[in-house]
């Protein structure tokens, strides 16, 4: 297992350079007054003291130069300004990142717990009423585009029964979250609520945070049930299932402990994909409920051409995307011990 692991780490540094290689070729798309905003904050209207800025960053170097000198600045931190923030690409990473963990917490949770026992439980009861209801529960969820939910959820629990408000926080606790007497040690407002004692702040925030999860749970959640249930369907079909039925074992062991840790494969690599999607950012999701977190910020660098910080966000994704197919190797060698041997 240790020596799987350390064949993985090893061709880690590899992937991670050709993921810089890929999003500096992107930005050598760019002209080289766009490529000047990696460097400061706004870009002057003169001809003259643009190519000033050209030349004092060497803008007009050749290829493997400028990279050379772009990686050193990503070393030290140095991702670029993004004009929608205000701020540094990673100052801003880090400043929207806490609010879409604690989105993609509060979504991740229900999202697998549920779409994994339902999956498993209507491939179990295969053409009966539980598996009628997974597989209608799952064609209704992978059927809403997600703004379309989004917005029915804004006008029933918002609109209608004023339940589920958009946004982080009201207004009154957002004034209080930013007052000197409320420390913010995450910037997650539920887990900064319970540590500053604020309990009227923590359900407020709560409050908040359901609709938005509601949506993405159970959109993806509908993803998932299809997959685990397809995967144990099979499973359950294989000749060492039904050996060990013929065995006489109990039908809970045939399930738990020979039909389901290999129908899990599939489910831990779609899992993995879907957590990734949930910390990276849930953009359309961001932008209906006005949560401003990593796929609001993205949006809003999108639609006003925020190239720079456009850029910094696909680096931050790949990178989380490269340690995601990480654990879920990792993941595979627990689940299947035949694979530590490839």
């Amino acid at each position: 297992m240790i020596a799987y692991i350390i064949r993985r780490l090893l061709i880690l540094p590899v992937i991670l350079l050709g993921v810089t290689l890929i999003v500096f070729s992107m930005t050598m798309l760019l002209d080289p007054r766009e490529r000047a905003t990696l460097y400061i904050s706004s870009i002057p209207r003169t001809g003259d003291a643009l190519q000033k800025l050209i030349d004092k960053y060497g803008l007009d170097d050749p290829f493997h130069v400028q990279y050379w000198r772009w990686l050193k600045g990503l070393f030290h931190g140095n991702l670029g300004y993004s004009r929608i923030a205000h701020k540094p690409v990673l100052e801003a990473i880090a400043y929207y990142f806490p609010a879409t963990a604690e989105l993609a917490i509060a979504s991740a949770i229900p999202m697998l717990l549920l779409g994994i026992w339902l999956g498993v439980i209507s491939a179990v009861h295969h053409n009966g009423p539980i598996d009628h209801f997974s597989r209608i529960f799952a064609l209704v969820g992978w059927s809403f585009p997600s703004f379309v939910f989004g917005l029915l959820m804004l006008m029933i629990f918002y609109a209608k029964l004023d339940w589920f408000p958009a946004g982080r926080l009201s207004e009154w606790a957002t004034a209080a979250v930013l007052s000197p007497d409320f420390v913010q040690y995450t910037r997650m407002n539920t887990v900064d609520a319970l540590l500053n004692l604020r309990f009227d702040i923590f359900l407020d925030a709560v409050r908040h945070l359901i609709a938005p999860a509601i949506t993405v749970s159970y959109l993806w959640c509908a993803l998932l049930v299809r997959v685990t249930r397809s995967s144990m369907l099979e499973a359950l079909h294989q000749d060492y299932v039904v050996t060990a039925r013929a065995k006489g074992l109990k039908e809970s062991d045939v399930i738990n402990k020979h039909a389901r840790p290999n129908a899990m494969l599939p489910v831990a690599t779609l899992g993995g994909i879907l957590m990734v999607g949930l910390f990276s950012g849930l953009f359309i999701t961001e932008l209906v409920f006005n949560y401003r977190g990593m796929g609001w910020w993205f949006g809003q660098s999108a639609l006003h051409l925020d190239v720079i910080a456009v850029l910094g966000f696909t680096l931050f994704l790949g990178v989380l995307y490269i340690f995601a197919n990480l654990a879920v190797d990792v993941l595979y060698a627990y689940l299947d011990p035949r694979v530590r041997l490839q």
